[in-house]
């Protein structure tokens, strides 16, 4: 048996179905974000998330640097929001908050209006390992909103659940 090439691998990973969350971070100019599916509880004491964060993608530096960030689980209405910061269209930095409401946290990250639930966190700490960061957020606030479904990614497409 030989080791996966990194196509297979990411192939592989298409069959999980990953809950799709946006972190977004920076301000003004600096405003930027992506999607994730890595999305994890960590601990409730103290409440602790985790999400691993490719050190190449343009959010990674403004997200070590900032030390907080918003992260809001995507709704089943939610799609435009996740291709946009998934760079559909080459949407970048602020014009990636454009098309949906936003509201200012406790530590002035950018929470989704109308995610199912909305952190608003600050840094822990970010573990280095091969491409990626393991991020881990202590959260400082929650905003939940019922009955809006759910966005998932599967097999390389966004699926919504209501």
């Amino acid at each position: 048996m030989t080791e996966p090439s990194p196509k297979e691998f990411r192939d592989a990973m298409r069959a999980f179905v990953g809950n799709c969350s946006v972190i977004t971070t920076g301000e003004g100019e600096a405003a930027t974000g992506l999607i994730v599916t890595s999305a994890i509880s960590l601990s409730a004491e103290p409440p602790l998330l985790l999400a691993c964060i490719n050190r190449s993608s343009s959010s990674w530096p403004v997200l070590k640097e900032s030390g907080k960030f918003g992260w809001s689980s995507l709704g089943a209405a939610h799609q435009p929001v996740a291709e946009r910061f998934s760079g559909f269209g080459g949407v970048k930095g602020p014009a990636r908050y454009d098309g949906a409401e936003w509201e200012t946290a406790v530590t002035g990250a950018r929470l989704l209006t109308g995610a199912p639930t909305a952190f608003d966190c600050t840094v822990e700490e970010m573990i280095d390992r091969a491409t990626h960061s393991i991020l881990i957020g202590r959260v400082q606030a929650i905003r939940i909103t019922e009955g809006a479904g759910a966005l998932i990614y599967w097999n390389g497409a966004y699926r919504s659940l209501t």
